[in-house]
């Protein structure tokens, strides 16, 4: 079977099976997508096994906890919301809101979130009545496939055709290319080329811009409350989440004291110009991401820097004289390394960030940690970016937790900064469509030339 045979195929599929799906009630979607993030939190431990050994990056530890956590927070997140009929009245505008369903997603998912990418989109494609095909990368194909097996299981279980959600067993460029350009609406989260060609397909998308979580620690807020944090987040899952802290950016009077506190923490901490060269060398040689460090261990990366590192180190931390585009630590570092400035006041904090957000990341989030809202406001009136987060582990929080109102997703829209169609995070009210019924507004009546005109 030639290509296009084979993704008419799937959408025939998919096709089908949605005309099912879309005859459900509120009860029984949630079901469905209650299933999906179960398999996941009751597979979570081989799952994670999985990606670690295919994709050959990040931490087996660390995506036990991602495919527990995040299965656990979406679904809980989508639990209680509408999405089949009417779901919601604006009773003083005499508006009725109807969700319907969009059809087949397309999804392109990433080898750096191979088990959760796909069971978010499925859940959200799903809560909206959609059918879903997946796109995984080449390099975490087994896991996709092994996912689908899981989910057809239990959609035979639960009576549901299995076909809302596919796999594209042996993906390739043309095969993905393809997909975008026959479903009926794209979700694209990888690199950003793919993003690109998604919404270049023709059809309607959603993709997602690359992060440079920017973190600015605020003067004489707790170094140990901060720091850990920022540890934490950097380190997860070997530095891959998008959503990691890419900084450290202290006051002047605190840098001392925060660079002894990441001492304290396991860090390493490189100074010297030698040492810095050798790692700017090997992390951005040609100033461009070293695709080999991605996801590995700290030891690794010091290993092929040819830098000595302690026993127990949990991650570098460099002390660049540059920033923004002078300086390619400004960038986004996909592996357990972590960039330290100092500034003198708020407003060259934030500039700081905002000059690497220039060379990288805008649209995404910054995090801050601080108790003085005003320059929480300041920095977001500033920074480029569709989220801040406060006090709390960017890496873990800023796709939705339950300490947050953010929406729980995987997919993180970052505006047109990112060249995104959303600078808010990807849910499921993105995957479906929404009529209105427009009555008379309640004691509407004929406004006086004045009334409109007075100010």
């Amino acid at each position: 079977m030639d290509n296009e045979a084979y993704i008419n195929q799937l959408l025939a599929n998919a096709r089908e099976a949605q005309k099912v799906l879309e005859t459900y009630g509120q009860k029984k979607v949630n079901e469905i997508a209650k299933a999906i993030a179960r398999v996941v939190f009751d597979e979570a431990d081989p799952l994670a096994k999985m990606a670690a050994e295919e994709t050959r990056m990040g931490v087996y530890e660390d995506k036990i906890k991602k495919n527990q956590g995040k299965a656990k927070l979406v679904w809980y997140d989508l639990k209680d919301r509408k999405s089949v009929g009417i779901f919601r009245y604006i009773e003083d505008e005499g508006i009725v809101e109807v969700a319907k369903p969009m059809g087949v997603v397309g999804a392109v998912t990433p080898c750096t979130n191979p088990i959760v990418t796909p069971m978010c989109n499925a859940m959200f494609a799903i809560k909206g009545r959609n059918s879903i095909i997946i796109a995984p990368h080449p390099r975490a194909k087994k896991c996709a496939k092994h996912m689908e097996g899981l989910f057809h299981a239990a959609f035979e279980e639960m009576g549901v055709p299995k076909n809302i959600f596919q796999v594209i067993a042996e993906p390739s460029l043309e095969l993905t290319n393809l997909l975008m350009k026959s479903a009926d609406v794209v979700v694209a989260t990888g690199g950003m080329g793919m993003v690109k060609a998604a919404y270049s397909s023709g059809k309607p998308s959603y993709g997602v811009g690359a992060g440079n979580v920017q973190c600015i620690i605020d003067k004489g807020y707790s170094l140990s409350e901060s720091v850990p944090k920022i540890i934490a987040g950097r380190i997860f899952d070997n530095g891959i989440i998008c959503t990691g802290e890419q900084t450290a950016i202290s006051h002047e009077d605190d840098f001392d004291a925060m660079i002894k506190e990441f001492e304290k923490n396991g860090a390493r901490i490189v100074k010297e110009d030698k040492e810095l060269d050798k790692l700017r060398e090997v992390l951005y040689p040609d100033g461009v991401i070293n695709k080999e460090a991605v996801g590995q261990p700290v030891y690794k990366i010091a290993e092929i820097a040819g830098i000595d590192i302690p026993d127990g180190t949990k991650v570098i931390v460099v002390v660049p004289k540059e920033y923004g585009a002078a300086e390619y630590f400004a960038k986004e570092k996909m592996f357990p390394v972590l960039a330290a400035y100092k500034y003198k006041t708020w407003e060259e904090a934030v500039n700081i960030a905002l000059a690497n957000l220039e060379v990288e990341g805008k649209g995404h989030s910054a995090s801050i940690h601080s108790e003085n809202k005003a320059n929480v406001e300041y920095a977001m009136s500033v920074l480029p970016v569709s989220r801040i987060v406060v006090n709390q582990i960017s890496s873990t929080m800023t796709g939705g937790s339950f300490l947050n109102g953010l929406a729980a997703t995987t997919t993180l829209g970052c505006g047109s900064w990112g060249n995104n169609s959303i600078s808010e995070n990807l849910t499921y009210k993105h995957l479906i469509n929404v009529s209105r019924i427009a009555y008379v507004k309640p004691n509407a009546g004929n406004l006086t030339d004045e009334e409109i005109w007075d100010d």
